[in-house]
């Protein structure tokens, strides 16, 4: 799923691997067909600090809010963890991704010129943050 798209931050099955040791993975399967992934998120976790490291959501199913899905409840588990934030970078020109964080409260950070390859494209830095009384 993750090979089929281009935006996506492409590893080996090695750091998948050691993601599910060590970070939070979360899948959204599709309900009429157990067992077939529509998409996934995956986050490393570091003290009070989380960081996205992947979303990817299948073709046939773009644009039913699995993704949006996926990023509460993301949210949802850092929050009863008592993190301190969620930290990203997405491709400049991912402007579905960017309004999907932007619609949860991250707030851009930053940018990292050309950060990523194929094409050579700057990432943007976002983060939600989270208070004390949250």
């Amino acid at each position: 799923m993750e090979r089929q798209a281009p935006s996506a931050a492409h590893w080996t099955p090695e750091q998948y691997n050691k993601l599910l040791g060590s970070g939070v993975v979360l899948v959204a399967e599709q309900a009429a067909e157990e067992g077939r992934l529509s998409g996934f998120i995956c986050a490393q976790t570091v003290a009070e600090e989380w960081e996205i490291e992947n979303v990817v959501v299948a073709d046939p199913f773009l644009r039913r809010g699995i993704a949006c899905e996926l990023l509460l409840e993301l949210i949802e588990q850092a929050r009863k963890a008592a993190a301190s934030a969620i930290l990203l970078e997405v491709r400049r020109s991912n402007r579905p991704a960017r309004r999907l964080y932007e619609k949860h409260g991250f707030r851009e950070l930053g940018r990292r010129p050309s950060y990523y390859r194929d094409p050579a494209e700057d990432a943007v830095l976002y983060a939600l943050r989270f208070d004390a009384s949250s």
